[in-house]
């Protein structure tokens, strides 16, 4: 079966953002005072081919660990959809 992993990382809530920083910066020169924070993180999709949703989730989890978030300064969440 096919499945669509949806994964959001942000970086932890106790770490500074200047990424965050700077577009809330941004928004106010720009006239958008009302933004109380910005946090900027990914979002990244995998298609993943499995035999159910619990593998697909696995999978999606070992390459969330293994490679696309560093768990010191991101957290990550999983969505696992059907294609």
């Amino acid at each position: 079966m096919s499945f669509i992993a949806e994964i959001d990382i942000m970086p932890l809530k106790e770490l500074l953002d200047p990424a965050g920083k700077a577009v809330l910066r941004g928004l106010d020169k720009l006239g958008i005072p009302d933004v109380g924070d910005v946090r900027i993180g990914k979002h990244i999709r995998l298609s993943i081919n499995a035999a159910d949703e619990a593998k697909a989730r696995a999978i999606a989890e070992d390459a969330v660990k293994k490679l696309l978030a560093n768990p010191v300064m991101e957290q990550a969440s999983i969505r696992i959809v059907n294609a």
